[in-house]
């Protein structure tokens, strides 16, 4: 072993050898640069089998030695030098606080449950007391999931200035990007080229780069767009490249009060001004192109679009820009791809559209790693997929992380987060899961290994003779083929240099909506089929199969995206997030089914059972705000008397519980309105939404209903005051039931003060805090314009809320 050791003292020496023994131990964390001298360089062989503590001790007492067992070769290196420090570390949180009391509001509502049972025969009135206990008993059922979820705290830390010293850009695999988009309306194209524009500007070699377009909605708008931004993409990236800019969607670049600095060069604001005035005519173009029909006939540039309906028609694939010599200099392939479509087939919707990307790409490019992103999800930090690499450098092992989630942030959220839809409160549950065996898919802004996405489990090759490979891929003997080099190797061996202009037809064949019948793909390979969340069910495949996965937080954050700015919007996401995940639970891939048969974790179950809940658990609250009214007006009660002891335990709960809450949100720097907003949201979202979502379902189960996947409408923040995060109500019948629990909250909140005597103090707080959570529906009744709940729907609410307040009369 060679060592070059300037230190003095032995003492010194005994810390670098430590230093060496942790390093191959992987605890670098705690003695790296404690007593080392800044000019302490080293060189020496390491191998995992060697006896260190011999080798540690004739490293201090020896200036060299003759020690050659070592088989990998640590260069010699400055302390200051990053070659050889870890490219990700995994950073714990300090989580002894909310422990504690997260232990002290469980074993209140464990109180509560025992109070039920023990004066359960003390009760004149049974059903409430029966009621309550039910929902008290799914409440505490709840907190234990979020217990399990948060108790782990920690993240990740990535290193991308290390991973640029150490490797060299040929050694990266190729990455397959995925944008998709299935409505030109509610999804405006300008938008989506924006996330284009964005993705080909990455600090990664272009010639390692490919991305398809997937566009769901068969639109001549989109293929218009694409192909002009490529024409501005061919300026505006050599831009972004040559300055360095930061932010590489021009449409966050180019604000209106941009300018350019006044010590920039002159060169620069020259440039900067000409792709300025470029970028305004692209927009004007697409525009332009979006208030008028595209003409599409048979002897255009369009002839693939003439009388074609979004819902029924052939496949459709577009080479826009192909990088034929394999320049890391040159644009990447960009590739726009409508897949086929028929009305006697099922399209599975965004699974779909995944899986026919995920067979084009296999067919033209084959690059062993893909990235998805919605079509409003841009680029934020140009380094992204260097710190996506940091992640698969770092992993020796497959297993540790079959995909990389990076959380998704919005560049458009409102104040303040009114309608409770900006992902902020899952700040704590995203660190919690990530200390068991990894983050939930998200849906997008993910780098997905393709070998996992083709179902291989870890440790394991899938068989790749013919046979096998038709059953599983289908008959494209162009997929088969990619498919068994993808499967017999590891992603670094695998290089695509692949024309895709070669594969045209067969990525067409592969794309036919009939291709799956007969295959594996949507059950066992690809995108899950089964939910409307197929980015949870396919996450919960992998980790069933026994993977983990990696959230990376890079600052600035990698991706940002736009956040519904509408009530009716954000409604209807989580209508649809509620259905899709409480369908999970009756597939053959459901938490609890993957425990017991698969390799999924149990404390990862319960995160995923506590996801999956989310409608589950709005049918309980519903009933327990319910519950409150009644009691109020039959002058009964279920919690228990100002006078007796036993009070301070739903007290307890309410304020112990809000504290927390609100002390969790002030750490991460959130604001008391923000926490207000999502409490209350939490009660409104939970009675309009999830519980629509439960009955959906439910009807879906017994044959009755379909459900329908709805694009939620994305577009740029309202800048206007008066209207800016404030309700905006429709004809839905989504919001009936939340109208009508606060009309019975009134009537019950009415009756009660008549006779404050008669009623239980918990019941008429309670009811005082429901009425304040629906404050915005209160204005809403009384409410002008578009700011009010539609008649329809008020008399809607009300006939329920009369036939509840009779119903309890009579019980009474």
């Amino acid at each position: 072993m060679l060592t070059n050791i300037t230190n003095r003292d032995k003492k010194r020496e005994r810390t670098i050898c430590l230093y060496i023994f942790c390093y191959h131990k992987r605890k670098l964390k705690k003695y790296v640069n404690k007593q080392m001298s800044t000019s302490t360089t080293f060189c020496t062989l390491l191998q995992p089998s060697c006896i260190f503590a011999k080798n540690c001790r004739n490293l201090c007492y020896k200036r060299s030695c003759n020690c050659y067992s070592f088989s990998y070769c640590m260069m010699a290196i400055n302390t200051q030098n990053s070659t050889f420090l870890p490219l990700q570390e995994k950073v714990v949180h300090k989580n002894t606080t909310a422990r504690v009391i997260e232990l002290v509001i469980l074993s209140l509502l464990v109180s509560l449950l025992i109070y039920r049972i023990v004066y359960f025969n003390d009760q004149g009135h049974y059903f409430p007391w029966i009621l309550a206990l039910l929902c008290e008993s799914m409440f505490t059922f709840t907190w234990i999931l979020v217990m399990s979820t948060k108790w782990n705290q920690c993240s990740t830390k990535t290193y991308p200035e290390r991973l640029l010293n150490s490797v060299n850009e040929s050694e990266f695999p190729a990455v397959d990007v995925f944008v998709t988009t299935a409505d030109a309306i509610l999804e405006p194209a300008i938008i989506t080229m924006n996330t284009v524009l964005s993705l080909l500007a990455v600090d990664f070699p272009s010639n390692k780069l490919s991305l398809y377009l997937s566009d769901d909605g068969c639109s001549p708008l989109t293929y218009y767009s694409l192909i002009e931004t490529i024409k501005f993409a061919k300026v505006w990236v050599p831009f972004c490249k040559k300055y360095n800019v930061q932010v590489r969607a021009p449409f966050r670049y180019f604000t209106p009060e941009s300018t350019p600095l006044k010590d920039d060069s002159l060169e620069f604001q020259q440039e900067w001004k000409k792709m300025k005035n470029e970028y305004g005519d692209l927009y004007k173009k697409i525009e332009f192109a979006s208030q008028r029909p595209i003409p599409c006939d048979r002897n255009s540039d369009f002839a693939d679009f003439y009388n074609v309906h979004r819902s029924d028609h052939p496949t459709i694939i577009k080479i826009i820009s192909e990088n034929k010599e394999g320049s890391p200099n040159d644009l990447p392939h960009v590739i726009y791809i409508s897949r086929e479509k028929s009305s006697k087939h099922h399209h599975h919707y965004k699974a779909g559209a995944m899986n026919v990307l995920t067979r084009v790409s296999g067919v033209m490019t084959n690059s062993p790693l893909m990235l998805n992103l919605d079509c409003d999800m841009y680029a934020n930090n140009p380094q992204v997929f260097i710190h996506a690499m940091c992640m698969f450098f770092s992993f020796k092992n497959e297993e540790d992380a079959g995909f990389i989630q990076f959380p998704q942030a919005f560049y458009n959220g409102l104040k303040d987060d009114p309608f409770g839809n900006q992902l902020a409160n899952f700040y704590y549950l995203a660190n919690g899961i990530s200390g068991i065996q990894g983050t939930f898919y998200a849906g997008s802004n993910c780098f997905h290994r393709r070998k996992v996405i083709y179902g291989s489990y870890p440790n394991d090759k899938l068989k790749t003779d013919k046979k096998d490979l038709h059953k599983i891929f289908g008959n494209s003997f162009e997929l088969q083929e990619s498919a068994a080099e993808i499967l017999s190797s590891s992603n670094s061996k695998i290089e695509s240099q692949r024309r895709p202009s070669s594969f045209i037809e067969a990525a067409i064949r592969v794309a036919g909506c009939s291709y799956e019948y007969g295959t594996m793909w949507g059950t066992q390979v690809g995108w899950m089929y089964g939910s409307t969340t197929e980015d949870v069910l396919t996450g919960l495949t992998i980790h069933g199969r026994g993977y983990r996965s990696v959230i990376c937080t890079p600052d600035p954050p990698a991706f940002l995206g736009c956040a519904p700015t509408t009530y009716t919007s954000a409604n209807t996401q989580q209508k649809r997030w509620a259905m899709g995940l409480l369908e999970i639970l009756f597939t053959d891939k459901s938490p609890i089914l993957l425990t017991i048969k698969g390799n999924l974790w149990f404390r990862q179950s319960l995160a995923y059972l506590w996801l999956s809940s989310w409608a589950i658990r709005s049918f309980f609250e519903l009933i327990y705000a319910a519950l409150l009214s009644y009691c109020i007006i039959t002058g009964s009660h279920f919690l228990p008397k100002v006078n007796e002891p036993a009070f301070v335990i739903p007290g307890g709960i309410f304020v112990i519980y809000n504290l927390y809450v609100l002390w969790e949100f002030r750490r991460i720097n959130l604001s008391f309105r923000m926490w207000w907003n999502l409490q209350r949201m939490g009660r409104v979202t939970a009675m309009t939404a999830y519980t629509f979502a439960f009955v959906t379902v439910v009807l879906k189960l017994f044959g009755l209903s379909n459900i329908v996947f709805e694009v939620t409408q994305k577009g740029e923040s309202n800048d206007d005051e008066d209207t800016s995060g404030r309700f905006v109500y429709d004809t839905s019948p989504v919001i009936v039931p939340g109208v009508a629990i606060l009309l019975v909250s009134l009537t019950a909140l009415v009756s009660g003060m008549s006779r404050l005597g008669e009623v239980g103090f918990g019941e008429m707080v309670c009811s005082v805090w429901m009425i304040l959570c629906f404050w915005e529906y209160l204005k809403g009744i009384f409410g002008n314009g578009k700011y009010r709940i539609p008649t329809s729907t008020i008399w809607k609410a009300g006939a329920l809320a009369l036939f509840f307040v009779q119903l309890c009369r009579r019980w009474s």
